[in-house]
């Protein structure tokens, strides 16, 4: 089994509470992937709404140390861009990107993200659950969209080859994101508002204009998006918001962004390995291989393999 996973929250809990990737604690550790062929992750590091400026590069700064220094340690390749993708993962088959989870690390100045260049940040989630410098977020009262230099962020995010990510979006930020942009954006970690009903999940229409600009979607592994009764929440309900997006003409927008360590899983999805669980699942229902090669790898492999030619 192959595996590309568009978000988890490890980094967070390393800083944070000390450990590093390979803590049997966490639900993401070098050991406990041993069973897949190729891994690539997408290691966020996530900033919450409430901390200081000084709190959020402290955050940053160390959950870049500790990914550099744990890839060293565990023999994972972190790339610097998209285009040593392809002969990296043959050449090593467990890779990662470094990613951020809120604009608001960002402060509200267009230079920090020449930091985040420099540090090779592949994708940055514009906002969290609240509103920050760049617009507003799915769960706050508000609902501007995008502010003067949310807009101005954007562009020059795009710029720099780092994809917009809308997951936490309000309906507003994500519209005004999908009339800005020139390039694919994209969900990591997004349900469908169609069979959960909760804020934090993309309408039909908002998966579909992601669909048809290029982006792609990452199926969330939290209970409280995947069911509306969180607590009968299971890993079927993967399989139903897939199912969704699929009729929805999603074959090659459906990903994995499975919210390992930032979210409250269902009783029958305990960590990273679980995953072969819901692969297995998936072919029950009698899905293809090649189907599911491309929901668990190869979609978010493709796209981003090609984002910076384009």
């Amino acid at each position: 089994m192959q595996l590309f996973d568009l978000h988890c929250d490890t980094l967070y809990k390393a800083v944070t509470e000390n450990k590093d990737l390979n803590s049997e604690e966490c639900h993401i550790s070098v050991s406990k992937a041993y069973f897949l062929e190729k891994w690539i992750q997408c290691f966020a590091v996530w900033i919450p709404d409430d901390v200081t400026d000084e709190y959020a590069d402290f955050l940053f700064d160390n959950g870049y140390k500790i990914l550099k220094d744990n890839c060293k340690k565990y023999g994972i390749k972190l790339l610097d861009n998209f285009n040593e993708l392809k002969n990296s993962i043959n050449n090593c088959n467990k890779c990662c990107f470094l990613t951020v989870e809120n604009g608001k690390l960002l402060h509200g100045k267009l230079e920090n993200i020449e930091k985040l260049k420099k540090c090779n940040v592949k994708m940055i989630t514009l906002t969290w659950n609240g509103d920050n410098e760049i617009g507003t977020g799915a769960l706050t009262d508000k609902n501007t969209g995008l502010t003067d230099f949310g807009f101005k962020a954007v562009k020059k995010l795009e710029e720099n080859s780092i994809v917009i990510d809308v997951s936490h979006a309000s309906q507003n930020t994500f519209y005004d994101v999908a009339s800005v942009t020139e390039k694919p954006f994209i969900a990591t970690h997004s349900n469908s508002y169609s069979i959960t009903k909760h804020k934090r999940n993309l309408t039909d229409e908002q998966f579909s204009i992601i669909r048809d600009r290029g982006g792609i979607v990452g199926i969330n592994f939290y209970k409280e998006f995947l069911n509306n009764n969180e607590n009968e929440a299971c890993m079927y309900d993967i399989l139903k918001h897939t199912e969704h997006f699929l009729s929805l003409g999603g074959e090659n927008t459906v990903s994995i962004g499975s919210d390992f360590d930032g979210c409250d899983l269902t009783n029958d999805i305990k960590d990273i390995k679980s995953t072969s669980d819901i692969y297995e699942l998936f072919l029950k229902e009698n899905y293809s291989e090649t189907l599911l090669d491309k929901l668990f790898f190869y979609n978010a492999f493709n796209f981003c393999q090609n984002f910076d030619n384009l």
